[in-house]
C-alpha cells in the first residue's frame, strides 16, 4: 500500500510549515491500489499503537490498525469499502502508563450529533459553489477603506421553529432568512459565533474540540457551504468566530491525546486557563501551531469564508493573564509576554493574507498591546482589524449614566479620539455585553421607556458617526428587552411594536447612510477622516466632522446627550451654504419626538469654534443629527 504523505510533507509538518495539513490528515475518501475506501491519518507521537474503530468494524480495536510513518509521529492507514457518512474514532494505546483511550479525530470534517462524540467521514469536494461574483469582488468589500458593518449572530438562537418544539433552524433554513434580513437591514457582513464543533451548548461554541468541523447541530458540511454560498449571493460576507486560545478537557477531544500533554502545555503553570478552566495550546510546539494555522486556512479554502475573528487574543499574549504572582513562568527575558503565542499569531496572519489576500482577520484584544493591526514587517501582529474594547467600555459607562451626571463623565465620551487611529479599529456591541446579568442594550439605558429608546437611538447614531468599523449583536438592532438566551429565540414579536420597529428602522437607515457616504467610512482608520468641531461642551453636546480624505463631501455629526431640546444652538461649520439634515435620530419614523431643523439649515457668516461660519441648529433631545452640504444627496425618508 502506497501512503499519501511524502517525506517532504512529514518534514514540513514536524517543522510547523505543512499548512495544507487538512488535505492529508483526518479521513479522506479515496483509493489505494485501485480499491475505493477511506484514508485515515492522525498525529500521535507517543502512541504505541493506533487503530480506527467504528460501527463498520463493531468498534473492535484490533480490526484496522494504522502504521506509524517513520519518526514523524504520524499514523496512517486505508480502510477499503468505507464511504462518507461512516462514524469513527481512533483507539490510542499510549507508551505512557498503559493509557488506552478512544478519541475523536482532531482533523475530522464532521461529527456525530451531541451528546455522541464520534467523528464522521465527510467528502467536502462535492458541493458546487455559485459565489464566483462575490469571491472576485470581495477584496473591495473587506479592506479598511470599505464600509464594514457586521451583524453578529448565534446560529442556534437567532430564530427558532416554535411549531416544531422550538428547535433551532438548520443551516439551510437559516441561510435565506438571515441573508434576506441582513440585506434588508443594510449590514455588509454576518459574523457567526463559533460553529466549530463543540460538546457543550452553553459554551456558545468557544469550547471547541473540532477545529475542522462545522457543528452537526444544524446540518452537514455541505449544508454550511450552502449557508455561506447563499449569503454571498445576497451580497453579504461571512466571518467566523474562531477560538485558538483554549480548548476543553473532554476526554474525546485533543486533551491528553496520546497519553501525554500533546496539544496543551505539559507545565501545569501554563496548561490551564484560569478564567474558563480549559486547556491552553502549546504555541511553542511546531505541530500544534501547524494544526491551528491549518484550521484557519481550511475555513477560507473549503468554506469560502471572508474573515476570522480571533477570540481572547489578550489571554494568549500575556503569560500572567488571570494569574497571581508565582502562578506563571516569565519568558526568556523575564517578561510577561508570551513570545511563542506572539510568533504564532504573526505567522497565522502572514499565511492568511499571503494565501487569501482579499480576506481579513479581526482580533478581540482588550489591552493596549501595540500594533495589533499593524503589518508584521512593521513589528505588528498582522491583524486586519482590532475590536475597540476601550471605546465600548467608556461609551457604555457614559450612556448608562443618568443625564444629570453626564457632565461629570464627559471625558469618557471624548477620550477615545486620543487613540482612535492607533489601530484599525472596529466598534463592537457584541454578545458579551448582553449576558451574565449585564442587561440588554435597551435595559442598560437610563430613564423611562421613552428615554431608554431615545438613548439607544442616540448611542447607535453616535457609533455610526464615530470612526471605526461597526458590529452589533443580533437583537440589539430592534431593542431586545431581555438578556440574550442561547437556549431560546430572539423575541421577534417586539418588531411589531412601534418603538422597537422605529429603532430597527433607524439601524437600517444608519447602515444605508454609512454605506452611501464615503466620508463616513473611507476615513475610519485614517486620522484625516475625523475633525472635532467642539468636544468641550460638558453640558452634553459634541460636534465633529467626518471626511473621506478625497473630494467627497464632509458630514457633520452633532449629538445632544441631554433629554431636553436645545434651540438656537450654534456650532461652527466647515463650509458656507445650506446644510441638509440627512438623518435625525429623533424623527417620528424612529419613534422620536420630531424635533429638528425642517430638513436643513443655512450656514451664517458668524464665526464659531474657530471657523468663519456657523450653523444655528435645533438639537433634539437625546438625539444625533447628520448634516451634509446641500445638493449632494437627498434627505433620508
Amino acid at each position: 500500500m502506497t501512503g499519501r504523505f511524502s517525506e517532504l510533507d512529514l518534514h514540513l509538518f514536524n517543522e510547523g510549515r505543512f499548512y495544507e495539513n487538512y488535505e492529508k490528515f483526518g479521513a479522506h475518501p479515496g483509493q489505494s491500489d485501485g480499491r475505493s475506501g477511506v484514508w485515515f491519518a492522525v498525529w500521535a507521537p507517543n502512541a504505541a499503537a493506533v487503530s480506527v474503530v467504528g460501527d463498520f468494524n463493531g468498534w473492535r480495536r484490533e480490526a484496522h490498525p494504522l502504521r506509524c510513518l517513520a519518526s514523524s509521529g504520524v499514523w496512517e492507514g486505508f480502510i477499503e469499502g468505507l464511504e462518507p457518512g461512516a462514524i469513527y474514532k481512533y483507539f490510542i494505546r499510549s507508551r505512557e502508563n498503559g493509557y488506552d483511550v478512544e478519541k475523536a479525530d482532531p482533523f475530522a470534517f464532521g461529527a456525530e450529533m451531541r451528546p455522541r462524540t464520534a467523528s464522521r467521514v465527510c467528502n467536502l469536494e462535492t458541493y458546487r459553489w455559485q459565489d464566483a461574483r462575490w469571491m472576485e469582488s470581495r477584496g473591495t468589500r473587506n479592506n479598511r477603506e470599505a464600509p464594514l458593518s457586521i451583524y453578529e449572530v448565534h446560529a442556534g438562537s437567532w430564530m427558532r421553529v416554535p411549531e416544531d418544539g422550538g428547535r433551532p433552524l438548520s443551516y439551510r433554513e437559516l441561510a435565506p432568512k438571515l441573508a434576506a434580513y441582513a440585506r434588508k437591514m443594510g449590514f455588509t457582513h454576518v459574523e457567526l459565533l463559533p460553529v466549530t464543533e463543540h460538546p457543550f451548548d452553553g459554551s456558545w461554541g468557544y469550547q471547541t474540540v473540532g477545529y475542522f468541523a462545522a457543528t452537526s447541530r444544524f446540518g452537514a458540511p455541505e449544508d454550511f457551504m450552502f449557508f455561506v454560498d447563499t449569503l454571498h449571493r445576497a451580497g453579504i460576507g461571512v466571518i467566523l468566530d474562531w477560538a485558538p486560545a483554549h480548548f476543553p478537557n473532554d476526554e474525546h477531544g485533543p486533551a491528553y491525546f496520546d497519553g501525554t500533554h500533546l496539544y496543551e502545555h505539559a507545565d501545569p503553570r501554563w496548561r490551564t486557563h484560569p478564567h474558563w478552566g480549559s486547556l491552553i495550546f502549546n504555541y511553542g510546539r511546531n505541530e500544534v501551531t501547524n494544526f491551528l494555522i491549518g484550521s484557519a486556512l481550511f475555513w477560507f479554502d473549503k468554506y469560502h469564508i471572508d474573515g476570522l475573528r480571533i477570540d481572547a487574543v489578550a489571554s494568549m499574549l500575556y503569560l500572567d493573564y488571570g494569574r497571581a504572582a508565582g502562578d506563571w513562568v516569565p519568558n526568556a527575558y523575564g517578561g510577561k509576554e508570551n513570545l511563542e503565542a506572539v510568533a504564532f499569531l504573526r505567522r497565522l496572519n502572514e499565511e492568511v493574507y499571503a494565501r487569501f489576500p482579499s480576506a481579513m482577520t479581526l482580533a478581540e484584544e482588550s489591552t493596549s498591546w501595540p500594533g495589533v493591526s499593524r503589518p508584521v514587517c512593521d513589528g505588528g501582529l498582522g491583524f486586519g482589524f482590532k475590536w475597540n474594547m476601550g471605546w465600548m467600555h467608556d461609551t457604555l459607562r457614559y450612556m448608562t449614566c443618568d443625564p444629570a451626571h453626564r457632565p461629570h463623565c464627559h471625558d469618557s465620551l471624548t477620550f477615545s479620539m486620543l487613540y482612535a487611529f492607533q489601530e484599525n479599529f472596529l466598534l463592537p456591541f457584541s454578545h458579551d455585553e448582553v449576558v451574565h446579568g449585564k442587561g440588554s442594550m435597551l435595559q442598560k439605558m437610563p430613564g423611562d421607556d421613552w428615554r431608554k429608546f431615545a438613548n439607544l437611538r442616540l448611542l447607535y447614531a453616535y457609533m455610526f458617526g464615530h470612526p471605526g468599523k461597526k458590529l452589533l449583536f443580533m437583537g440589539c438592532e430592534f431593542g431586545q428587552r431581555a438578556e440574550w438566551n442561547h437556549d431560546g429565540s430572539l423575541d421577534w414579536s417586539l418588531t411589531r411594536c412601534a418603538a422597537h420597529k422605529g429603532l430597527q428602522k433607524l439601524t437600517a437607515d444608519l447602515n444605508r447612510l454609512y454605506r452611501s457616504e464615503p466620508a463616513l467610512f473611507r476615513g475610519d482608520c485614517d486620522p484625516g477622516g475625523f475633525e472635532w468641531i467642539d468636544c468641550a461642551d460638558r453640558s452634553g453636546v459634541i460636534g465633529f466632522i467626518r471626511k473621506s480624505g478625497g473630494s467627497d463631501p464632509p458630514i457633520v455629526v452633532v449629538c445632544n446627550f441631554m433629554p431636553v431640546p436645545r434651540y438656537d444652538y450654534r456650532i461652527g461649520a466647515p463650509a458656507a451654504g445650506r446644510w441638509d439634515e440627512l438623518l435625525n435620530s429623533d424623527s417620528a419614523a424612529y419613534g422620536g419626538s420630531e424635533v429638528g431643523n425642517l430638513g436643513g439649515v443655512e450656514a451664517e457668516e458668524i464665526p464659531c469654534h474657530g471657523r468663519g461660519q456657523s450653523l444655528r441648529l435645533v438639537l433634539p433631545p437625546l438625539a444625533a443629527l447628520f448634516l451634509k452640504p446641500a445638493g449632494c444627496r437627498e434627505r433620508l425618508d
